[in-house]
């Protein structure tokens, strides 16, 4: 799955962040139990493997219920949010991301309203995902971009997905797409970024070649800073090497 999701706290806060393959939880609670049932309930939702630790014990005062409220909060629900963010500030709770249509905007915030009392404040911050971003993702379909080890110089597969994309990019008309390259953390920090800018330039030249125009594309490198798996095993290294493409807003 492509989305990521960032939950944030402060006084108690929590964040909730969606990174790419990836649920990255941050802020502090008053207490080691608060902190295990609150990952652990994320663990339990999205998969252990997804879900990044960074919380830490603070002292912190909690609003009433609090921790049981939390609870209530990360929900299926928020698995129906992409590119998201769930902030919690005592008791101020925003919710930022896309989803599919209208009626899941509405939905969600008011499922989040209805699990708090009235001393709560709900911000809804969700949007309807543009429709050129899901035809991309969807001729992408989790597929990875593959280029010659170390290099930028695409693969005879790369090559065909890239062809399927531009077809696609032809139906994005007036908008512009960023083509972002990532890679995993092996080597320095400083060639990655320099290789995955190259590599995402390489994109935008074989695209053009098939009749995109150039300045409709925009390219970065990201190199390893924005992984979407674990560097530690060659399955989680292969999916962090990477090219996503981003309608942009």
């Amino acid at each position: 799955m492509r989305k990521l999701m960032k939950i944030a706290m402060l006084a108690p806060t929590l964040a909730l962040a969606q990174m790419p393959g990836q649920i990255v939880v941050t802020g502090a609670v008053p207490d080691e139990a608060s902190k295990a049932a609150m990952v652990a309930q994320l663990r339990n939702l999205y998969g252990a493997d997804r879900v990044v630790d960074q919380l830490s014990i603070a002292q912190v005062a909690l609003p009433p219920n609090w921790s049981g409220y939390m609870q209530k909060l990360i929900g299926p629900n928020l698995k129906l949010i992409s590119k998201g963010e769930l902030k919690i500030d005592g008791t101020n709770v925003t919710v930022r991301g896309e989803v599919a249509n209208e009626a899941q905007r509405q939905q969600i915030a008011s499922d989040i309203a209805t699990s708090l009392n009235p001393s709560y404040t709900v911000n809804n911050g969700l949007r309807v995902s543009a429709a050129e971003q899901n035809l991309l993702d969807a001729t992408l379909d989790r597929r990875i971009i593959e280029f010659d080890s170390g290099k930028a110089t695409l693969t005879p597969s790369g090559q065909t997905i890239l062809d399927e994309m531009a077809a696609a990019l032809h139906k994005v008309k007036g908008k512009k797409v960023e083509v972002i390259g990532h890679t995993d953390n092996v080597g320095p920090r400083e060639s990655n970024r320099a290789l995955s800018q190259a590599r995402a330039e390489a994109v935008r030249t074989y695209l053009n070649e098939k009749g995109i125009n150039p300045e409709m594309v925009m390219v970065s490198g990201q190199g390893p800073d924005r992984p979407v798996a674990e560097n530690t095993s060659a399955e989680g290294r292969a999916r962090n090497r990477r090219i996503e493409f981003r309608v942009a807003q």
